[in-house]
């Protein structure tokens, strides 16, 4: 039984012993599941460690502001990782390249220059779960406008990528595989999703969606983790961590579809 699951484990993450003191992470299939992975743990690893801590039992205002709590190391670890996985990965074509190591910069540099401090000081009566604070200086505005457009890019080039690249195929669409089908439609909700999310960010940021009710309601916390959570199903689909094409489908087809 033991060796049954362990055989199944490393199918799943394609560990493969059959060449000596080979690298693991060679393959993009694994890639692939490892940044999905990693994208949809980010933001309920980050409100479970600042319930542990504080107590806080609801999110504070963004992704990015858990860069001041005693989530910020898991916050920045995590994002430079699939930060790094993105600009490691090649894709099949240079445009896949381009895009996602473009993708990874701006996610290193959302790290880089971290968004506005949480409050005036470290640890006050209102946000005592706030244990880091950046002294302002002249450059703070910069670094807040920098953060913010390199999260903007990064967001919709996550969409882009699951709309335009991850759709591709090697075959015309008549004769795509069912798996396929249901793939593409996968990814189309998810870079959908990624834009909306990524829409109403912008609606708060001009105020069109009133002040009180969008930061009461925390909005760009939750539509970042509506981005983050696509983004992350999106490239586990794409890791064929489900939706695999069929054995019988592939035996019969002249190449794989991506």
């Amino acid at each position: 039984m033991q060796n049954q699951f362990t055989q199944k484990v490393n199918e799943m993450i394609n560990l493969d012993y059959s060449k000596e003191d080979d690298i693991w992470l060679k393959k993009s299939k694994t890639l692939r599941k490892l940044i999905g992975v990693l994208g949809m743990a980010l933001p309920f690893l980050l409100i479970i460690i600042t319930f542990l801590f504080f107590d806080l039992g609801k999110p504070i205002e963004s992704i990015s502001h858990y860069y001041y709590t005693r989530a910020g190391t898991v916050f920045t670890v995590i994002l430079s990782v699939i930060a790094i996985f993105l600009i490691v990965y090649s894709g099949k074509e240079p445009i896949d390249f381009y895009i996602s190591t473009i993708a990874g910069i701006c996610a290193l540099f959302v790290v880089f220059f971290p968004t506005g401090n949480l409050s005036d000081a470290c640890c006050d009566t209102l946000k005592q779960y706030s244990v880091t604070y950046i002294k302002g200086n002249a450059s703070a505005g910069f670094r807040e406008t920098f953060h913010l457009v390199s999260a903007g890019i990064f967001i919709a080039l996550l969409a882009y990528m699951s709309i335009k690249l991850f759709t591709k195929s090697n075959k015309p669409k008549s004769e795509q595989g069912r798996k396929k089908r249901i793939r593409n439609t996968i990814y189309k909700v998810c870079g959908g999703l990624i834009i909306l999310s990524l829409l109403v960010i912008v609606l708060g940021i001009v105020d069109v969606i009133p002040e009180d009710t969008y930061n009461n309601n925390r909005l760009t916390f939750w539509m970042e983790t509506l981005a983050v959570e696509s983004f992350g199903f999106a490239w586990l689909i794409k890791g064929e961590a489900m939706f695999k094409d069929d054995p019988d489908y592939l035996a019969m087809s002249a190449a794989p579809e991506d």
